[in-house]
């Protein structure tokens, strides 16, 4: 069942990055629609965590983390990858959910190829859109662990258990 109730999605970004375990990512390629369940993620809790793109304030790239909850943010990471988070939080409380895995790709990178998005994808609205959007999953047991790839950040918010992964 597709999910288009924006209060899901506006909950806090440590909830709904836990919650997203086991939902499908559903994306519509030439009319072909392709599904694949959430198996890790992490969360990006304002501008008081140092390793959210938020910390630094707001930017032309950063700007759709302001917006309510239920929106694309993608990015390219590194120069090669387009990464996919969705907006978490109410409006100007900036957070973000960031889609680290799914069944048969255990990388941020290699799921956003297997998928076809791109940055155009940025800003769109999950409850609406006709290219992406989440349907409901079985409930998967995992764990909580320390975020990856944040060395920059500080201690504590390299420590924080804020991703999660199927088990």
């Amino acid at each position: 069942m597709r999910i288009t109730d924006k209060d899901f999605f506006t909950q806090d970004g440590y909830i709904l990055a836990q919650q997203l375990i086991g939902k499908y990512i559903c994306r519509n390629i030439a009319g072909n629609i392709v599904k694949m369940q959430i198996t890790e993620t992490e969360c990006y809790l304002g501008t008081e965590d140092t390793a959210c793109h938020a910390h630094k304030g707001r930017t032309a790239r950063t700007e759709i983390m302001w917006r309510p909850g239920g929106v694309c943010y993608v990015y390219l990471c590194y120069g090669i990858h387009n990464l996919l988070n969705f907006i978490s939080g109410d409006e100007n409380q900036p957070q973000g959910v960031l889609i680290r895995g799914v069944k048969g790709f255990d990388g941020p990178g290699k799921l956003t190829k297997a998928l076809q998005i791109d940055r155009s994808f940025n800003g769109e609205d999950l409850t609406a859109s006709e290219r992406i959007w989440l349907e409901t999953g079985d409930s998967l047991p995992y764990k909580a662990t320390p975020r990856i790839g944040i060395g920059y950040a500080d201690k504590k918010d390299q420590d924080a258990l804020w991703r999660f992964v199927a088990e």
